[in-house]
């Protein structure tokens, strides 16, 4: 049965009822979705943290500063603030909202939005005194100091906290080779070296270290760590094209009597009209290649894009590929980054995506199958040693963020089984080795209840606020295991709704239901039908797509991407029913 004005014409499982518009509306809507260059880049969250930061490293620019208004507007009813304007308020996020109001010098404007917030640190840590918040924040983010001090950091320039409770950060070690940085035991992850230099130089200026030889070699070695600093800034002044990132490095300058003109040039430009700033950028690379593989099994006359419109994303995605070794992570070429824009970094999820999307935009020619040899060898050379794939650097595994991941490993394997034919003999060896580890990570690291986790994507709302329907399907999706127990989890953890949420009992999400969805499509499970019941309502019979906070950005940092459940509830109803 066709849909109307759909390039969909065949189906192979009976459609829900009042769902003739819902297939077609949602691969057109994702085909209109495109830039005018004709690839996508997607709309993040506007984030209360990254607003907060944003407006407090600015607040000397502005009589009334739009951040501030922002916030005030967007508090949650009770008084806190959470990373996104659907998030839970937590204390993180509150904390420097209401120490953006005092560095601004804006308490007596905005003195309801305080007392509120006040009264929410009350309840959440006891008191708003110094010794609970900052035991508050330690406790909340344990041995891992990549955000829990550039938040002290933040308290102590607004006066909340004394510098000598914020705890000194080695800012020195950064002067010594990049090669020995994961042997070292650093107390942030290796995305955040910028802070580390940052946030320890301005803790150094303003309580230098009482131990004498310490404070000499710290006060030699601080222009070289600035050198090093400047060195890995990006063009576009933003590192990591992160707010939160670039402000804390700005703020942490400025406290210590130094500029960055390119970082405040960063921020300013990348301020939204209403005051408010994302996470990040955008995620162009990331959502390109996501919409490219959720389109992936529709036949030529089928798919919205014809030939001029795969190559012209083939040649967008080949020109983003990384030739050099990258100044920030020192990775070798041949990745890519959620972004084209110059603060991008190549990881371990987008290079697999990347590869799998120059796939399935064929013709394979010679310049891509080099491309794609480079992509496959890169990702060998990061394999972490217990078999998984880590996001950026190869041994940094003291801390969360950078050990291996599951989902990053099953997108790796994904990647690598689509170019084996194509590689040379060496190089498949090398892969074929690699995939056989790799599966062995994934076999070791499946929970006895048969669900995956993943690194990237969590649920505010579930256990441990991980996400194993993310992690499960992924991994389900990706490699071919034969893993009868995660199916079992997919169909026992379906809510009684019909749709899925990030874990048992959870909120149904358009985002997990559709991810959960696609994993089944191999089966003819009858949760498949009832989990399309439930997208086809929620989602209006394909009209709306309203997004979920299912997104963990850097440091834990939640956020959502309006493309995010438009491309994955194309990818179900692709694979599910047409």
């Amino acid at each position: 049965m066709d849909c109307p004005g759909s390039h969909v014409t065949k189906r192979y499982r009976p459609a829900p009822a009042g769902s003739d518009g819902f297939f077609a509306d949602h691969i057109e809507r994702l085909d209109a979705a495109r830039t005018a260059e004709g690839w996508w880049e997607g709309h993040l969250a506007s984030g209360a943290l990254s607003t907060a930061i944003g407006a407090l490293t600015l607040a000397s620019d502005f009589d009334v500063n739009p951040g501030l208004d922002w916030l005030a507007k967007t508090q949650n009813e009770d008084g806190g603030w959470g990373d996104t304007v659907l998030s839970l308020s937590n204390i993180s996020t509150t904390i420097l909202c209401w120490c953006a109001y005092s560095i601004a010098r804006a308490e007596d404007r905005y003195r309801p939005t305080l007392a509120k917030a006040e009264q929410w640190l009350t309840r959440a840590a006891g008191g708003i005194d110094e010794s609970r918040l900052t035991a508050a924040i330690l406790l909340r983010y344990g041995t891992d100091r990549t955000f829990s001090l550039p938040i002290l950091t933040v308290m102590a320039i607004a006066g909340k906290v004394n510098w000598r409770n914020v705890p000194q950060l080695p800012f020195e070690l950064a002067a010594c080779p990049h090669q020995v940085f994961g042997a070292l035991g650093l107390p942030v992850v290796s995305y955040a070296l910028p802070a580390l230099i940052a946030i320890g130089q301005v803790r150094h200026h303003h309580e230098p270290s009482r131990n004498p030889v310490t404070r000499l070699l710290r006060n030699r070695l601080t222009p070289r760590t600035l050198g090093h600093w400047g060195h890995i800034q990006p063009s576009s002044g933003g590192y990591l094209e992160a707010t939160p990132l670039t402000s804390f490095v700005l703020m942490s300058l400025a406290s210590a009597g130094r500029q960055n003109p390119a970082a405040v040039g960063f921020l300013k430009e990348s301020m939204r009209s209403d005051g408010s700033w994302p996470i990040d950028t955008n995620l162009a690379t990331w959502v390109t290649t996501l919409a490219v593989n959720a389109l992936a099994p529709l036949t030529a006359e089928e798919h919205p894009l014809d030939g001029k419109g795969k190559s012209t994303i083939r040649e967008w995605l080949l020109a983003q590929q990384y030739q050099e070794e990258h100044p920030y992570t020192h990775a070798a070429p041949g990745g890519w980054a959620w972004t084209p824009l110059p603060g991008g970094v190549p990881d371990a999820d987008d290079t697999p995506g990347a590869l799998l999307a120059l796939r399935h935009l064929g013709p394979v020619d010679e310049r891509t199958k080099q491309a794609a040899t480079n992509g496959v060898r890169w990702l060998l050379d990061l394999q972490n040693r217990d078999g998984g794939m880590p996001t950026f650097c190869r041994g940094w595994g003291k801390l969360p963020f950078d050990r291996s991941g599951t989902d990053l490993t099953a997108h790796a394997i994904a990647a690598w089984q689509e170019w084996l034919p194509d590689l040379d003999q060496k190089t498949r060896v090398r892969t074929e080795n690699a995939l056989v580890v790799a599966k062995r990570f994934l076999t070791r690291n499946q929970r006895s209840n048969g669900s995956w986790t993943p690194l990237w994507f969590g649920n505010e709302h579930a256990e441990r606020q991980e996400n194993p329907t993310y992690g499960t399907a992924r991994v389900l999706q990706a490699n071919g295991l034969d893993a009868p127990a995660a199916f079992e989890w997919l169909r026992q953890n379906q809510n009684r709704d019909g749709g899925w949420g990030g874990g048992p009992g959870t909120p149904s999400t358009i985002e997990e239901t559709s991810l959960a969805l696609q994993a089944l499509a191999s089966t003819n499970d009858p949760a498949i039908g009832r989990g399309l019941d439930w997208l086809v309502a929620a989602t209006d019979e394909g009209r709306k797509t309203p997004p979920s906070p299912i997104g963990l950005y850097f440091a834990s940092l939640w956020y959502y991407e309006e493309l995010y459940p438009l491309i994955f509830a194309t990818g179900a109803a692709i694979r599910c029913v047409i």
